[in-house]
């Protein structure tokens, strides 16, 4: 069982944390439980002592002496180097200073009365998946990291990737998300093999997610999406499929 630990010393917070936290774990069935919540670093410390691979709500603007959140997570971190650290602020622009901590945080929570709740379980939900995902094969498993988190997407749920706008950005397409990251698609299709191919100098795509293939328009339908074909994608897919295209 994965042990959850809440700090925040606003009690209506730390009450909204937790009590999202508990509902999320009762319905989705999780093995996980809420083990502390507490209002100051050292509480939290003594409850997690032992904890290994656990995960932690922490207030940034946490009023406990010399503790803030920050010193709290590097400590959390020390004796926990692979816990789940996610923080709970009043402020957005907060993700450098745990990038200059070296903290790794998961995902930031804004204190926002109706939304604190819907975040917290919706995080949750996120850090269950990758938490599954890192159990599989790594060969299985996509890790994407930014300078603010690390995450884990299985192959299987990969669409295709992308170029983006901004230079030497790629964006990362799924059913349900798209997220942008430093990359290049030359480096990821040398390094994802023959499960995806490079249908056009900006689609890297999921050789199982083709649905369609459109030569009279050069586009080809992927998980109910659009991207463009070129010559010598088609080449690449005749290669690698064996289609007669």
């Amino acid at each position: 069982m994965i042990g959850i630990y809440v700090c925040d010393d606003e009690a209506a917070v730390r009450h909204q944390i937790q009590t999202a936290l508990e509902w999320k774990i009762f319905v989705e069935n999780y093995d996980m439980k809420v083990v502390c919540s507490a209002a100051g670093a050292q509480e939290l410390l003594a409850a997690s002592e032992r904890e290994k691979r656990g995960i932690y709500f922490l207030d940034v603007d946490l009023k406990d002496g010399e503790w803030d959140g920050f010193r709290l997570g590097q400590e959390l971190r020390r004796r926990d180097p692979h816990g789940t650290l996610v923080y709970i602020t009043s402020f957005g622009d907060l993700a450098w200073r745990t990038f200059q901590y070296h903290l790794e945080a998961f995902d930031y929570i804004i204190k926002e009365p109706e939304q604190i709740g819907p975040s917290v379980s919706q995080c949750l939900g996120e850090i269950h998946m990758r938490l599954l995902a890192e159990r599989q094969d790594p060969a299985e498993v996509f890790t994407l990291r930014t300078e603010e988190t690390v995450r884990h997407i299985p192959l299987h749920n990969i669409l295709f990737f992308e170029t983006a706008g901004a230079p030497h950005h790629v964006l990362l397409h799924t059913a349900n998300s798209r997220m942008d990251f430093l990359g290049s698609l030359n480096e990821l299709e040398q390094k994802l093999g023959d499960r995806f191919i490079r249908t056009h100098r900006a689609y890297l795509v999921a050789a199982d997610q083709i649905e369609e293939v459109d030569l009279k328009h050069n586009k080809l339908r992927v998980g109910g999406r659009e991207c463009l074909l070129s010559r010598a994608g088609k080449a690449e897919l005749r290669k690698k499929l064996g289609r007669n295209l």
